[in-house]
């Protein structure tokens, strides 16, 4: 095989979230020249990551927004696959919506269908049983099936077989570093404070309303104490005018979406993430790798629970309680956690390589 054969990755925009995050490992650590990944996604707008993307030789085609009852929707998807036919695997990462460009995909005799599932729920808003249906038919036009953990496939394949595809990283670049985090804190001004961490999405799941009301009643025992909040998404300028309304301001760095998030994790003390629900976080993953003390809401899998740093709080517990729960690990000695980290199969250099090999066994079976 003189030429890499070409994945389509398929996801609404490369941005720097949890799946596309994931995405992006595996593409940095995979041989290019056996596998190349190009991408499909749904907004004109270019991503966080389309600059990387490009440099590494990918494509990405752009679609507009995935509706499933749009005409011009499936005009465009069905166009596209008849332009490229050079497409032989396409890895879906829509979670409930990915049916939709499964079907097409399947119509237009695409051999390896794959869904990935990267979550264990849907927000409840006026879209979700729209989703639900869609979710229904997945394993019947998908020939493969991942997810990023049992929890995350259990809900979305409902008892159809499917792989687990560990949300890995690059372990020894997040080890604990005293004099990195001196820098790094000085970098960003929060030098001899205490330093409370969140990275995530500004959206409905990550919660950071009740974080916000976490980090208020921090306030009244640790008044040295610094929210450092790493992510972007819509619902940031919510999430700013309520620190005004709380009177925190002051004491809340929002930073907008990085490209050095193991950098800053080792500027922080603890690691906060009370997520309303999640599939296997990339997140959890890097905090540990870090050492970080997570403080973590009870919906997080079990699988994410790859160190002894992880400790869950009941979202109902108060904000006082989530507050003494961080002060109490505050003083969590951080220690080089990168063999438990790869010990769970979390270690990228070895997960690329075995998703590298799916994908060309695929490719040799079907192609």
């Amino acid at each position: 095989m003189n030429q890499p054969i070409r994945v389509l990755n398929v996801l609404t925009i490369m941005d720097r979230g949890g799946a596309e995050t994931m995405v992006m490992n595996y593409y940095r650590n995979i041989d290019r020249s056996k596998v190349q990944f190009d991408f499909l996604v749904h907004r004109d707008q270019r991503g966080a990551y389309d600059d990387e993307i490009e440099s590494l030789g990918g494509k990405i085609y752009r679609l507009p927004r995935l509706n499933p009852w749009s005409r011009n929707y499936r005009v465009a998807l069905n166009r596209f696959f008849e332009e490229h036919t050079e497409y032989r695997i396409v890895h879906v990462h829509q979670d409930c919506m990915s049916s939709v460009i499964l079907k097409v995909a399947e119509h237009h005799h695409i051999p390896v269908r794959i869904a990935h599932s990267h979550s264990t729920s849907q927000d409840k808003n006026i879209k979700y049983p729209v989703k639900i249906w869609y979710k229904r038919s997945i394993s019947k036009c998908a020939t493969d099936l991942f997810a990023c953990g049992k929890d995350a496939g259990d809900w979305m394949f409902a008892g159809a077989p499917y792989q687990i595809v560990h949300n890995a990283i690059d372990v020894a670049s997040y080890i604990y570093d005293p004099a990195k985090q001196e820098r790094i804190r000085a970098q960003i001004g929060v030098t001899n404070h205490f330093v409370v961490g969140h990275v995530g999405r500004f959206n409905h799941p990550k919660n950071h309303p009740f974080l916000l009301k976490i980090f208020t009643a921090l306030l009244k025992q640790k008044s040295d104490a610094i929210l450092v909040l790493v992510g972007g998404g819509d619902d940031m300028p919510k999430i700013q005018k309520k620190a005004q309304m709380l009177g925190i301001a002051d004491h809340v760095r929002f930073l907008g979406t990085r490209s050095d998030v193991g950098d800053l994790m080792q500027a922080m003390d603890v690691f906060v993430f009370p997520s309303l629900y999640e599939g296997l976080p990339v997140t959890m993953v890097e905090a540990q790798a870090s050492g970080l003390p997570c403080i973590v809401s009870d919906t997080i899998p079990p699988e994410a629970y790859l160190t002894d740093l992880i400790f869950p709080k009941k979202l109902s517990a108060s904000p006082e309680e989530w507050a003494d729960a961080i002060l109490e690990k505050r003083n969590t000695p951080r220690t080089d956690r990168s063999a438990e980290i790869a010990a769970h199969g979390f270690d990228i250099t070895t997960e690329a390589v075995k998703l590298q090999e799916f994908y060309l066994s695929a490719y040799e079976q079907n192609c």
